[in-house]
């Protein structure tokens, strides 16, 4: 199992097998191995256009997804196992001076997964969450003007690695120019996203 990188050592632990092969277990692997990831990863940045960032997702939230994404693929619904695998992630935010620079597209903040009561317990623990050290969060409006292309979701680990996620499927790859921590995580931030003490922390 990968273990923590060292603040000043921003390396991070060699790539893991191909998503799509081990989701191919069932979404309880795909979610273990993402966590190894995470526990890897110190300063991260990421966007998430239509569904809560997985990371703060909570485990009735992070079921429903997991429960469709085994349906798209035909496998067998392991979704609550795979749940508790990513609502286990959240351990590290806050901690160990690790940083998450995260934009939501408002989207996310929309789409109904598992009904109301749901997504009210959703939105609840998002508002909650703000207050994590070392998260700042950011909400892009649906009628921002938009200055890059926004594409699927994605996210950057450690400045030295980027994957990219689509509803089917999800690539890995290694820039030739890793991402220095001192620099903005995307430049979508500054003038997309909503930059209130409401929205971001």
């Amino acid at each position: 199992m990968s273990t923590p990188t060292p603040p000043d050592t921003p390396q991070l632990a060699a790539p893991v097998t191909s998503w799509d092969g081990l989701l191919d277990r069932g979404t309880e692997h795909v979610q273990r191995a993402f966590g190894e990831l995470v526990a890897a990863t110190r300063d991260y940045a990421g966007h998430s256009p239509d569904l809560i960032w997985g990371n703060l997702q909570i485990p009735a939230y992070a079921q429903e997804v997991l429960r469709m994404v085994a349906e798209l693929h035909q496998l067998p619904d392991d979704s609550k196992a795979g749940a508790a695998e990513r609502t286990a992630r959240a351990r590290y935010l806050g901690q160990e001076g690790r940083t998450y620079h995260v934009l939501l597209g408002e989207q996310a903040l929309l789409t109904g997964i598992g009904g109301p009561e749901v997504m009210r317990a959703q939105l609840e623990h998002l508002l909650t969450a703000l207050d994590t050290p070392g998260l700042l969060l950011g909400i892009v409006p649906a009628r921002a003007r938009l200055h890059v292309y926004p594409g699927d979701g994605f996210g950057i680990y450690d400045g030295t690695r980027v994957d990219f996620y689509a509803h089917n499927s999800c690539a890995s790859s290694s820039p030739k120019r890793p991402r220095p921590s001192t620099a903005p995580p995307y430049p979508v931030t500054p003038s997309s996203a909503s930059n209130s003490e409401v929205t971001t922390r």
